[in-house]
C-alpha cells in the first residue's frame, strides 16, 4: 500500500468511526435526514482535504466543521420552511439504538433530545442557541468547546445556553413518560381509532390536546394545528372509518417515542408519534409527507 492510499485510508477510518456523531448533530440541528447527510458528507470532503498532521483531536475538529455548515444550511432553509403548505415538522427517523447505548441515562438523553416535541420547539430558536442546545444538552460537549466551535466567547455560550435551555422547557412536555406506559396507551389509542367507539378515543386524550399534520401539500393533512379533545377526536375517528387500502400498521421507535407506521400496500403512508402527559394523549404528531417517510420503510 503506497503513502498516499494509506493516508486515505485513514482519514476514512477516523471519519468513520464520529460518523454517528456528526449526523446526530446534524440532524437535530436541521431536522432533514437529506439535510443532514449532505453536511456530513460536506464535512467529509473537508476532512479529507484539511492537513490532518495538525489536528489533535478529530472528534472536536468534524464535531466543529459539521456545526458550522449545520449552521449555515439551517440559515438556507428557513426561507424554504416559510413556504411550506401546512404545519412543518422534523422528519421522523427510526431510534432503536439497540446494544450501541447501553447506559439507561445516556438513551434517555439521546431519545429526549431527537423527540419530535424537542425537535419542534428547537425550530423557534435561533441557529445559534440551537447549536449550543444540541451540542450541550444532546451530546455533553463542554462550554470551552462549544465557545470554540461557534468562535464565541464561553461566557457568550453559556448565555445562549441558558436562554435556549429556558425556552426549550417552557416549550416541551413536562413530564417523562415510561416507555411501556407510552407503548400501551399507543396501543389503546390504534385500537380505540380503529375499532372502538368515539367516546373510547376520546377518554385517551387531554382536554386541550393538539394535532398536528405535516403533508407539505402532497397528501391529505389538515393545514391548521387541530385544538380540543372533541376536535382532535372526531377528526382522528373520521379518517380511520375511511381505511387505507392494504392497511398495516407497524409499532416502532419513532423519535425515540414509542409510535405508529401507517403502510399502504406495502409502502409507507404516515408516521405517528404521541406525547403523553398523567396518562392522557396531549400531542399527536401525523407525519405524511411521502418524502419524508422513506426512511422509516426499511
Amino acid at each position: 500500500m503506497t503513502a498516499p492510499d494509506a493516508a486515505s485510508d485513514a482519514a476514512l477510518d477516523a471519519f468513520e468511526e464520529h460518523r454517528s456523531v456528526l449526523t446526530g448533530v446534524a440532524y437535530r440541528m436541521l431536522g432533514r435526514v437529506a439535510d443532514a447527510e449532505d453536511v456530513v458528507q460536506e464535512a467529509w470532503l473537508r476532512w479529507s482535504g484539511a492537513a490532518r498532521e495538525d489536528v489533535r483531536d478529530p472528534r472536536g475538529y468534524l464535531v466543529r466543521v459539521t456545526t458550522r455548515l449545520a449552521i449555515d444550511r439551517l440559515r438556507q432553509v428557513q426561507a424554504r420552511r416559510e413556504a411550506y403548505v401546512g404545519p412543518w415538522l422534523p422528519e421522523p427517523i427510526a431510534t432503536d439504538y439497540g446494544p450501541a447505548v447501553p447506559d439507561t441515562a445516556e438513551r434517555a438523553v439521546l431519545a429526549d433530545s431527537v423527540s419530535l416535541a424537542v425537535l419542534v420547539v428547537l425550530e423557534s430558536l435561533s441557529p445559534l442557541e440551537r447549536a449550543v442546545f444540541v451540542l450541550r444538552e444532546a451530546f455533553g460537549f463542554p462550554f470551552g468547546e462549544i465557545a470554540v466551535t461557534l468562535d464565541r466567547s464561553e461566557a457568550s455560550v453559556r448565555q445562549l445556553a441558558t436562554r435556549a435551555r429556558r425556552h426549550v422547557d417552557e416549550g416541551r412536555p413536562r413530564f417523562t413518560v415510561d416507555p411501556a406506559e407510552q407503548r400501551d396507551l399507543t396501543e389503546k389509542f390504534l385500537a380505540a381509532a380503529t375499532g372502538g367507539s368515539l367516546g373510547n378515543l376520546l377518554e385517551l386524550l387531554a382536554p386541550d390536546v393538539r394535532l398536528v399534520g405535516d403533508s407539505g401539500g402532497k397528501s391529505k393533512a389538515p393545514l391548521r394545528v387541530i385544538e380540543t379533545a372533541d376536535k382532535v377526536g372526531r377528526f382522528l375517528y373520521a379518517v380511520a372509518q375511511q381505511p387505507l387500502p392494504g392497511l398495516e400498521a407497524r409499532f416502532m421507535e419513532i423519535n425515540g417515542r414509542p409510535g405508529l407506521l401507517i403502510l399502504s400496500e406495502g409502502r409507507p403512508d404516515t408516521a405517528l408519534s404521541l406525547e403523553v402527559t398523567d396518562g392522557r394523549i396531549t400531542t399527536v404528531y401525523l407525519v405524511r409527507n411521502p418524502d419524508k417517510l422513506g426512511g422509516l420503510a426499511g
